[in-house]
């Protein structure tokens, strides 16, 4: 078996940012003293890989005579850190040996990781690597079972689940291949927090309202309230009022749960938008995503989605600093010395804390005991830019005995939702031309040109900047709300009415900040 100069060659993949990588395998096996090294800009888990690929090979029931073994993993300037180079690795070397005829594995690729009994195991990120291998011309792809709903998601490539390393090169070796290609993809249910209903919550009209808003446009908020009053009850709720996710975001919300290893066994399209809760001693790391190899963080996790951060003041003065750049472009960017990753980040922030340490601060019938220098210092934690960035500031009440005791059923999320989508609707219909599909992605130069206000809106909005001490950017963000409280009323002028609920939900704090 094998001689002098016997070369092969199979893809494999990897995962730069939220993108698929194509990795060519190049083995060399010729005459000489004993070896094997692999070689190309290594991670721990690839440079383990030679052991494992040995190993699986010999328990698969194939023996390889000891010769010189080189593999090259090319592009050399990538950093390869996926287990998922174990199949390939392994097919490279036995279609250099002459077990596996070469033509075989022309236009396919393989990516799964090799236990040492040779079984195929599941690895990270499979959905963009099969669509990178698709716009590379790849015809097929191999993958462990685990994986093959995430595969089958791609249109125009034969997807291959296989159990084990002996079944496929059997497969590979006979002439009509008897390996599975078909399969449905397994819908992902929506979790927990996204089947809770709107219908759960009594009183609070006031934060329903402008949740409703914010769902509509894409804002995001922050709510301010005494302990128990229901901040987090209405933030858990806000999914469930948003529009269904359109097929291309599913795939990008299912594209980076694949990347971060968040995909339950044999999951496919996650159709159920995000919702994210990190606690308040997560790293800036944590939230804006990095690592020597930059993996995506909570800003991303909750693209397409809600990200909810609970007691805002006591997230490290750090990580809400970090917050600001992804909240203005929609994406992170994470800088190394061989490459730039960018992450999508577009998602609706929602923030809730307590107007004072002691959470009493404002409220009717308990008495505040914090000191005003407590109250300034809690407060002033949260930075003005991070606050001019949040469209809608509400002050959440707690909720009266008689709205707690009603009969009288609140309004389901299902019905709340058939207005927002109608809202959305409107906005991209107006905003398609400008790649935008809420108004909360709108730039200065696409309000101008989209957001009409009659003469009285225009007064009341230039009294409120004047007596508001308002930044250029507190006026786009009023304008786009109202534009929004437009769009939920079916309106194509912004009037006064729209201005003045817009201005009262981004000035109803009561907090000195």
């Amino acid at each position: 078996q094998g001689g002098a100069g016997v070369f092969a060659k199979t893809y494999g993949a990897t995962t730069l940012g939220v993108n698929g990588v194509l990795i060519d395998v190049e083995v060399d096996v010729s005459n000489g003293f004993p070896g094997f090294d692999i070689v190309g800009l290594l991670d721990t888990a690839v440079k383990e890989s030679k052991e494992r690929v040995r190993t699986a090979i010999k328990n698969s029931g194939f023996k390889l005579k000891q010769q010189k073994v080189t593999i090259n993993l090319a592009p050399a300037n990538i950093r390869k850190d996926s287990s998922g180079l174990d199949l390939p690795i392994a097919i490279g070397l036995l279609i250099a040996y002459g077990v596996i005829p070469q033509e075989k594995t022309t236009a396919a690729l393989f990516a799964a990781e090799l236990s040492l009994e040779g079984e195929l195991r599941a690895v990270s990120g499979i959905l963009p690597m099969t669509l990178h291998a698709k716009e590379r011309g790849l015809k097929k792809i191999f993958v462990a079972p685990e994986n093959a709903n995430e595969a089958f998601l791609v249109d125009g490539i034969e997807v291959y689940p296989v159990k084990h390393l002996a079944e496929l090169v059997d497969g590979l070796r006979e002439e009509s291949s008897s390996l599975p290609i078909t399969s449905v993809p397994d819908i992902q249910e929506p979790a927990a927090g996204e089947r809770e209903d709107f219908a759960d919550v009594q009183g609070q009209f006031m934060a329903k309202r402008a949740l409703e808003i914010a769902a509509a446009g894409g804002h995001n908020v922050l709510m301010v309230g005494s302990p128990g009053a229901g901040k987090t009850m209405l933030a858990r709720r806000l999914a469930s009022i948003l529009p269904d996710m359109t097929r291309q975001e599913a795939l990008e919300v299912t594209k980076i749960y694949s990347i971060a290893g968040l995909l339950q066994n044999h999951a496919g399209l996650i159709t159920a938008r995000p919702f994210r809760s990190p606690h308040h001693t997560t790293s800036s790391t944590a939230i804006i995503g990095g690592g020597s190899i930059p993996r995506p963080g909570e800003v991303t996790l909750s693209h397409n989605g809600v990200l909810f951060l609970d007691e805002l003041p006591e997230f490290s003065k750090g990580v809400l600093e970090v917050l600001r750049q992804p909240l203005e472009d929609g994406q992170v960017t994470v800088a190394r010395i061989n490459a730039t990753f960018t992450f999508p980040s577009r998602m609706i922030l929602v923030c809730a804390m307590n107007p004072c340490p002691c959470g009493w601060n404002g409220d009717k019938e308990k008495t505040c005991t914090c000191s005003p220098n407590e109250i300034k210092r809690y407060t002033r934690k949260i930075s003005g830019p991070l606050l001019d960035r949040i469209d809608i500031h509400i002050r959440v009440p707690r909720v009266e005995y008689k709205e707690l005791t009603t009969s009288q059923p609140a309004e389901p999320s299902a019905v709340i939702r058939q207005r927002v989508t109608a809202a959305r609707n409107r906005q991209i219909q107006r905003l398609r031309s400008f790649h935008a599909v809420c108004n909360a992605q709108m730039s200065h130069a696409v309000l101008k040109k989209t957001c009409l206000l009659n003469l009285e809106a225009q007064k009341i909005l230039e009294q409120a900047f004047n007596k508001m001490n308002m930044s250029a950017r507190s006026y786009d963000r009023i304008i786009k709300v109202a534009r929004t409280i437009a769009d939920l009323d079916n309106q194509e002028t912004i009037t006064q009415q729209h201005v003045a609920e817009a201005i009262q939900l981004r000035n109803d704090m009561g907090l000195d900040i």
